[in-house]
């Protein structure tokens, strides 16, 4: 029999890999419309009339309605084109997160339990962000709640701010299935959205949370040890904002040895933002 520390690290684990439901032996399509069939009529008692008979008044049996079939998903071009549009039309940060729980052109939206739009404060001198929604991120409804969150809060804390003073969102808004890495054609179809996200809030420093955020936001090639702790400028088309990018503290957790080089980055944040007061 397991021991109560074993089966629960065992469960962590998975809980880190992105299993969060039990399946059955049978596998079933949850994406599938089933028709509801109508029951078949009771048996006629064996001294009714003759079965010929009983057939001859019933009505002919009518098969279910079809299904409507499914839309045809966005190609990628078309998918990336539809977001920059329906971004460009959000006046404000609540227009922009309805304009993305309805957009269709991301299949992420469909295997996804709803929208992670963001988390803090709209007013707020700095922003985070992340790559893309875990499992408890998935289930909240908002990002970095899981343990990665736990130490983001923990590092925020260490420079003197918590979520109300800061606004945090991710690249991707939806929980990949299995917490896989996003492809870079789902990466191109979200950004239009992250990108309108950084507009509308406004913020004076910006920070990236791992190599794949760095990359989509800040045109980083290089991996996440190369490019942390670098100051750049983000262009929001009406001034310029300082960013930077950092470890993400998923990885973190993984590496504890490289926080000391997070502290550094968040120092640097913390005396960034005293300079634009």
């Amino acid at each position: 029999m397991l021991d109560r520390r074993v089966a629960q690290e065992i469960l962590a684990f998975y809980l880190d890999s992105g299993v969060d439901c039990l399946l059955s032996e049978e596998p079933i399509d949850r994406f599938a419309d089933t028709p509801t069939i109508a029951p078949e009529p009771a048996p006629a008692p064996s001294h009714a009339r003759p079965p010929s008979a009983i057939r001859a008044s019933l009505p002919p049996r009518q098969a279910p309605p079809a299904a409507p079939a499914a839309p045809a998903p966005f190609a990628p071009d078309v998918a990336v084109m539809a977001a920059r549009e329906a971004a460009r039309n959000a006046a404000t940060l609540d227009e922009l997160r309805a304009i993305m729980s309805a957009f269709e052109g991301c299949a992420l939206r469909k295997t996804a339990k709803q929208l992670v739009f963001a988390d803090g404060n709209p007013q707020a001198r700095l922003m985070l962000v992340g790559e893309a929604p875990g499992s408890e991120e998935d289930r909240a409804g908002l990002p970095f709640v899981g343990r990665s969150g736990k130490l983001l809060d923990l590092m925020l804390a260490a420079i003197g701010l918590d979520r109300n003073s800061v606004y945090i969102a991710n690249i991707i808004p939806w929980r990949p299935p299995g917490n896989r890495t996003p492809t870079p054609q789902e990466s191109q179809i979200c950004l239009p959205f992250i990108t309108r996200q950084i507009e509308l809030v406004d913020p004076d420093v910006l920070v990236c949370l791992g190599g794949p955020s760095s990359q989509a936001l800040l045109g980083f090639s290089d991996g996440i040890r190369r490019t942390r702790g670098r100051w750049l400028s983000y262009a929001t088309g009406t001034r310029e904002i300082r960013a930077m990018a950092t470890f993400h503290p998923a990885y973190l957790l993984r590496s504890p040895l490289e926080k000391r080089l997070a502290w550094r980055d968040f120092l640097a944040v913390k005396q960034a933002l005293v300079q634009t007061t």
